[in-house]
């Protein structure tokens, strides 16, 4: 079984089968703050859910951003302890990408904070363009082109008819095998693409 989880957006978990075929129990919470007093609530309720005990546990998956700083941090280090406490491996994917993936030929936006977007740009479900940070009058948007994601959503006169979502943990887990398969680098380095809110000189 595999624990997947992110929280650049919303507090996502998801427990699957061992090739994320499908997802024994999936827990998404729109949480502007709070992670790190929800986070391990829902995995436990995620984990009673789906009848799943650490014994059962092969991997965890963790969503590495882009995001900002605070959220970030508390689904990496739990993705890290969890994975060294039960003694396996953990890998780690792009958020957006979890977007990407699932709605194909996108461009997936989150919300950065400070009037900037989060962005990149999916054909066939892979990534072929960002991640990057930007101001939303500065990401371009082809004639006919879609865009899903909650940073989107927040500017509707640069980004008309976007659907707003937030990364499936199963899709997160689904891109973690895909690319384990491939032979690619999965290192939880976070994305965070810009210096904190909060910083010293």
């Amino acid at each position: 079984m595999i624990i997947s989880l992110d929280t650049s957006s919303a507090i996502s978990v998801a427990i699957t089968d061992a090739e994320a075929t499908e997802a024994l129990a999936r827990r998404m919470i729109f949480a502007p703050r709070g992670h790190a007093e929800q986070l391990s609530e829902v995995v436990r309720q995620a984990m009673e859910e789906a009848g799943v005990a650490r014994s059962d546990v092969t991997g965890i998956v963790v969503g590495t951003g882009p995001a900002p700083f605070t959220g970030l941090r508390v689904g990496l280090v739990t993705g890290r302890m969890l994975a060294f406490a039960w003694d396996v491996p953990v890998w780690g994917v792009c958020s957006l990408d979890a977007l990407g993936a699932a709605e194909r030929d996108v461009v997936v936006v989150g919300d950065a904070r400070r009037r900037e977007v989060y962005w990149a740009r999916y054909a066939a479900g892979r990534r072929i363009e960002g991640p990057a940070v930007a101001a939303p009058a500065d990401v371009r948007i082809g004639a006919g082109e879609r865009t899903v994601g909650r940073g989107a959503t927040l500017y509707p006169d640069y980004f008309p008819g976007a659907a707003e979502a937030d990364p499936d943990p199963l899709w997160l887990a689904r891109e973690a095998l895909r690319r384990r398969a491939a032979g690619e680098n999965l290192g939880t380095e976070p994305l965070y693409l810009r210096r904190p809110d909060v910083h010293g000189a």
